[in-house]
C-alpha cells in the first residue's frame, strides 16, 4: 500500500503531468509539507483533494514548486561573456540567432536578452522562445512588470531606457516584448525544440534528482545546432559534459561539438 506522499506523487502526476519523483525528495517534500501546515490539512491527500476543488490552491501549490526567484542580469559577469564572447561567436558567420530561454519563470531573463541584443547587437535578427511550466509565471512575464528589486543588477541606463515607472512598478518597453514568444513547456514531460544557437536554462536544475538532470541536459544537447551554446546557473555545473555532447566553452557556458 503506498504511503500518504507517494500516493500525492502520482496524483500531482496524473492532474498535472509534474513526476515530482523526480525532484529531489528532501528538498521537495519540505516545501510541500511547510505549505500543506500552512494550509491547516493533516494529510497529503486532504491536501490534494482541497486542490482538486480550489484553483487558488492549485495555483499556490505550482507557484512554490517552481520557485520564482530571478532577476535582470543576474550574476553580471556571466552576462559579459555571454555579450563579450558567446553571442560573436554564435553570430560570426551568421546574422539570424534563435535563443530558448527554458524555465523563464516571470520574464527577467528573456527580457535582459532583448536588452543586450538591442542594445549590443542591433543588426543581429534574434528570436526569443521564453518557456516555462508555472502558468502563473507567464502571466507575470506577458504582463512584463517588475518591482524595483528586480532591477538592481541592471546596466546604467538601462532602466530609463526600457520601463516605464507607474504606480510603484516598472512596465518594459513594447520593443522588447515584440521580440519574445512565451509559451508553456514542462522540461521533463513535453518535447524539446529544434536546432537552437542558444540555450539558457540557469538556477533549476539543482532540484532534480540526477536521473533527471541527466534527461534534460540530453535534450539540451539535442535542441542545440552545432557549436551552439548552453548557459547554466552558477550552482550547475555539468561534470561530465560529453556525455551529451557538449564542451566546455567558459565557467557554465557548454559548446555542442
Amino acid at each position: 500500500m503506498l504511503d500518504d506522499y507517494s500516493e500525492f506523487i502520482q496524483k500531482i502526476k496524473r492532474k498535472l503531468d509534474i513526476d515530482l519523483g523526480l525532484y529531489k525528495e528532501q528538498q521537495m517534500k519540505r516545501r510541500i509539507t511547510t505549505l500543506r501546515n500552512k494550509r491547516g490539512f493533516k494529510s497529503y491527500i486532504t491536501y490534494f483533494e482541497a486542490m482538486n476543488k480550489d484553483d487558488e490552491l492549485l495555483k499556490e501549490f505550482i507557484d512554490r514548486l517552481t520557485i520564482n526567484v530571478s532577476e535582470f542580469y543576474r550574476n553580471p559577469k556571466r552576462w559579459d561573456v555571454l555579450k563579450n564572447l558567446v553571442i560573436p561567436e554564435l553570430t560570426k558567420d551568421n546574422k539570424r540567432l534563435s535563443i530558448w530561454s527554458a524555465a523563464c519563470s516571470t520574464g527577467e531573463e528573456p527580457y535582459s536578452l532583448a536588452i543586450m541584443l538591442k542594445e549590443h547587437f542591433p543588426n543581429i535578427n534574434a528570436t526569443i522562445l521564453a518557456t516555462d511550466i508555472d502558468d502563473n509565471a507567464l502571466l507575470k512575464a506577458n504582463k512584463g512588470l517588475y518591482v524595483e528589486q528586480s532591477l538592481k543588477e541592471l546596466p546604467a541606463g538601462f532602466q530609463q531606457k526600457y520601463f516605464t515607472k507607474s504606480n510603484g512598478m516598472y512596465k518594459v518597453d513594447e520593443k522588447l516584448k515584440n521580440m519574445i514568444t512565451f509559451k508553456k513547456h514542462n522540461l521533463l514531460a513535453d518535447r524539446y525544440p529544434n536546432n537552437y544557437d542558444l540555450v539558457i536554462c540557469r538556477n533549476v536544475l539543482i532540484y532534480f534528482t540526477d536521473e533527471a538532470k541527466e534527461q534534460i541536459y540530453r535534450g539540451f544537447g539535442n535542441t542545440l545546432r552545432s557549436e551552439g551554446v548552453l548557459f547554466v546557473g552558477s550552482t550547475e555545473q555539468i561534470f561530465a559534459p560529453e556525455k551529451y555532447n557538449l564542451q566546455l566553452l567558459d565557467t557554465f557556458f557548454y559548446q555542442k561539438k
